[in-house]
């Protein structure tokens, strides 16, 4: 709901191509800035009180957001507070994903060689929550305004706070001393088979990037369809990356990681460049979904192969370091809508495209020679 409910807002309190562009960036750019702390952060004070932290910190901030637009008397305008709202709800919200993440790795290094099964369950949750976060988001900015839609994520925020368990396994003392982006690093260069998948996943999602930052102008300014036929679009794409998900674990366990993970870059790069040629409503669901279902297998094999090749002891930082480079196209991708004119919109996602597909056949056929040994 913070993803892309906070830019439907945008868009329908401004009803501004430009502004709803800045606002994504502005959205993405502290969750950057988040991933270069959030993980040291949580391998210094544990998993339990950095998402707590986190949670209660943005029911606290949308509530206050909810309170501005129900109330105009106080004189903010409304498109001050939704553009203030992006970048604080942006920031907590990477910090809470990094604990749980790290969570997710602690119960993948428990059963070994079935790493990838946790992950497909988890990334099932995810994606669950993709379904229903935008279509639930739509519908609530649609008939019930801003306002209902911020107290509804507040309350799941507290909802998330207060049913985390008391006690969460802390990270070895060692941590103390190898935190931060510079720990990242060293794994990285000490792992190459992480390194080329998370570069090939970063040209990746330069598209995807894309496609996210200009759905919405898309679908309300140039096909005339409502804020909640917008947040329908997503959710459509999760049902598909949900099916995707059952699919690859299935998949691994027959033929392994690195035809599972072939298979998926191509489904998702030939759909990226079909959906820069759709001009419907119909053909964007469609191909969005075949999209997404492909990036659903990706990544079931980055989160496999993360869990095995990262030490405990770095876990969060590591994959903070990860996670910031896969999402450094976000901002990037909204300061690009917001300064070129929407009719070229599909040029740009074309290019990316092609980009996209190059970066995965390179990076999956380095994969085939590298060791995938667990750390």
């Amino acid at each position: 709901m913070t993803t892309y409910g906070i830019p439907l807002i945008v868009v329908a309190t401004t009803r501004s191509a430009t502004l709803t562009g800045v606002a994504f960036a502005l959205e993405w750019l502290p969750r950057l800035v988040a991933f270069t702390v959030a993980g040291s952060l949580v391998d210094r004070h544990g998993i339990t009180r950095i998402f707590r932290t986190a949670c209660v910190g943005r029911a606290l901030v949308v509530l206050l957001a909810a309170l501005l637009l129900a109330a105009p008397d106080f004189g903010v305008p409304a498109a001050v507070t939704v553009m203030a709202l992006a970048p604080v709800s942006g920031f907590l919200t990477e910090c809470s994903y990094i604990a749980a993440e790290t969570a997710g790795g602690e119960a993948s290094r428990t059963v070994g060689d079935q790493a990838h099964r946790v992950q497909s369950v988890l990334l099932a949750i995810d994606q669950t929550t993709m379904l229903a976060g935008p279509l639930v988001s739509g519908l609530l900015l649609e008939y019930g305004g801003p306002a209902l839609m911020l107290s509804t994520l507040a309350a799941l925020s507290l909802l998330a706070a207060t049913l985390l368990p008391g006690k969460s396994a802390m990270p070895s003392r060692d941590a103390q001393g190898k935190s931060g982006v510079r720990a990242g690093w060293g794994t990285l260069r000490a792992r190459p088979a992480l390194a080329w998948l998370v570069g090939g996943l970063l040209v990746s999602n330069t598209a995807i990037a894309l496609l996210q930052a200009a759905m919405p102008v898309i679908v309300v300014t140039e096909l005339g369809r409502s804020s909640a036929d917008a947040g329908l679009i997503w959710s459509a794409a999760a049902v598909a990356s949900l099916l995707a998900i059952a699919c690859a674990r299935r998949a691994i366990d027959r033929w392994g990681l690195w035809p599972v993970g072939a298979t998926a870059a191509a489904i998702a790069a030939g759909a990226t460049l079909a959906v820069a040629q759709a001009d419907t409503y119909r053909g964007y669901v469609l191909l969005m979904a075949l999209l997404m279902a492909g990036e659903g297998g990706l990544t079931v094999v980055l989160r496999t192969l993360r869990s095995h090749l990262i030490p405990p002891e770095v876990f969060g930082s590591t994959l903070s370091l990860t996670i910031l480079l896969l999402l450094v196209p976000f901002p990037l991708a909204g300061l690009l809508v917001a300064a070129i004119p929407p009719g070229q919109i599909g040029h740009a996602v074309t290019v990316t495209a092609l980009l996209q597909a190059l970066g995965l056949f390179t990076a999956f056929a380095r994969l085939r020679t590298l060791r995938t040994a667990p750390a």
